[in-house]
């Protein structure tokens, strides 16, 4: 039996979904970074509309929600944060089912970002992913956590205020986690600019 060893394409921006199943759903199909809005739950978390207006200023973002009156409700939450070129909205086709690990399907009875084809996904990313070769628009950096703790931002006598030092600095929430932190630090700088910060 032969295996699928074809590498995955790659986004051309970040895609935002509403919870972890589309996130789980879509990174089984594109590599690239694809973040969560918890559902409704962005709209009390102050730190994650500060975090996505902050990325939105460095790259366009991608909201993908499902098709129901839930996902409507938060692609106009980024309609109203976010300015109008920084966001490309793309959709799903209402389609009747249920996801799989569901006992009953959504209240509108539509499949979600989760349930829906992968090659219908595939179709509706083509526009948005980069070609063979092609570089991303702008090349984001390759941080890692070993690095941060060489740095002194973790595991060390100190590492906690330098970390919140960095985080103000970076106008960035000051709760994130280190695994916060590294992620949102290689979304919005670029190699070059994460040494010059460091």
């Amino acid at each position: 039996m032969e295996k699928n060893n074809e590498r995955k394409p790659a986004l051309l921006y970040p895609v935002v979904v509403e919870g972890k199943y589309d996130k789980i759903k879509l990174s089984s199909l594109f590599e690239g970074q694809i973040l969560q809005t918890d559902g409704f739950g962005v709209f009390k978390n102050e730190e994650k509309r500060i975090f996505f207006k902050k990325l939105a200023e460095r790259s366009p973002l991608i909201v993908f929600t499902d098709s129901d009156g839930g996902g409507l409700v938060i692609r106009n939450y980024f309609k109203s944060i976010l300015p109008k070129d920084r966001v490309i909205h793309l959709y799903i086709p209402q389609v009747k089912g249920k996801e799989a690990r569901k006992s009953a399907p959504s209240k509108e009875g539509f499949l979600g970002v989760e349930g829906t084809d992968s090659e219908l996904l595939r179709k509706i990313f083509a526009p948005y992913l980069l070609s063979e070769g092609q570089e991303p628009p702008q090349k984001r950096g390759r941080l890692t956590k070993l690095a941060l703790y060489e740095l002194g931002y973790d595991g060390g006598d100190g590492s906690k205020e330098k970390r919140q030092a960095l985080l103000q600095k970076c106008d960035l929430p000051s709760t994130l986690s280190t695994k916060a932190l590294l992620e949102a630090l290689n979304l919005l700088y670029t190699d070059e600019e994460l040494e010059e910060l460091l």
